[in-house]
């Protein structure tokens, strides 16, 4: 424990350092609940994220052999030259509890076949869409992904600091108000005890 003078306007100001350190910790409590409900909301999201992600890949590699069957490989290779880019993706922030949580959209989610500079059988155009849905499915799972580590990393924050609150820096407070209340206490009898000396030598004197 810190030593600290003992007298009444240091007892006044770490009792108010307790009340403070006090509401730091409810807070700080709340928050970390309301942390840890987010997060098991968004575990529960990510994992059937997960599980649609591995549907949609399987559909998409199952259309994609169904059509090498129909039309050949040759005109896959021929419309695989022509695929673009995937669309760009935009991102917002959605704020939970101080912590950026990662919001994406995709701004084009068509297929990425430029169907305009070739002639397409319907079965290309099912790979197109298949594989279209696979991305969708990989931008979802890979922001709530995202969004799961920051809120891991914020609720072991929090809880550290809920932690010392609890165990370090509110006792210390109150072990330094319970010291400084004891020696005021002491002193007080003392300057009794003295006072109460002086008197009786002044009327022993009279």
């Amino acid at each position: 424990m810190q030593r600290i003078n003992p007298t009444r306007m240091n007892l006044i100001e770490v009792k108010r350092r307790t009340r403070t350190a006090s509401r730091g910790y409810s807070i700080l409590k709340r928050k970390r609940e309301a942390l840890v409900l987010e997060f098991m909301k968004l575990l529960k999201q990510s994992g059937g994220g997960r599980d649609y992600l591995y549907e949609v890949m399987q559909r998409a590699y199952k259309t994609m052999a169904t059509s090498s069957t129909y039309v050949g490989n040759f005109e896959l290779e021929v419309t695989a030259q022509h695929v673009r880019e995937a669309g760009l993706v935009g991102m917002s922030v959605k704020n939970i509890m101080g912590v950026r949580i990662p919001e994406t959209i995709r701004e084009e989610k068509k297929n990425e076949i430029d169907f305009s500079l070739i002639s397409t059988s319907i079965a290309t155009e099912d790979i197109g869409d298949a594989f279209s849905a696979a991305i969708d499915a990989i931008i979802d799972v890979a922001q709530r992904e995202q969004g799961l580590k920051r809120l891991v990393v914020e609720i072991e924050k929090t809880k550290r600091r809920v932690n010392a609150l609890d165990n370090v820096i509110i006792p210390n407070f109150k072990s330094q108000s319970k010291y400084i209340a004891m020696r005021l206490e002491e002193i007080d009898r003392d300057m009794f005890s003295a006072l109460k000396h002086v008197k009786k030598k002044l009327s022993k004197g009279a």
